[in-house]
């Protein structure tokens, strides 16, 4: 069984986050209820946090950015993203955590 956070879909890994814009640096934090909590370093202005999220994200998942896609939360701290073609478990992302 999966965890809440995140669903695998052949090549496509849909993640559930919560987003903390306007921290110091951007990280992943750990597990916040059923979503991955990462702080962000952009501010919450103009989609500015939205586009570092994605990029963030493409880094930790070693895709191109167009391999990601800002799914629901647009406006939210909570969002869901989905990746495509990444050979990252999205487990390991919590290693150490």
């Amino acid at each position: 069984m999966q965890p809440g956070w995140y669903r695998r879909n052949g090549d496509v890994v849909t993640l559930t986050l919560h987003v903390q814009p306007g921290a110091k640096r951007s990280e992943i934090v750990g597990l916040h209820g059923e979503a991955l909590k990462i702080k962000l370093a952009a501010p919450p202005i103009e989609g500015r946090a939205n586009e570092a999220l994605l990029k963030f994200i493409a880094d930790l998942f070693a895709v191109p950015l167009r391999n990601t896609e800002l799914k629901q939360g647009g406006q939210s701290r909570h969002k869901v993203v989905a990746i495509t073609g990444s050979t990252v478990a999205p487990e390991s992302l919590l290693v150490g955590r």
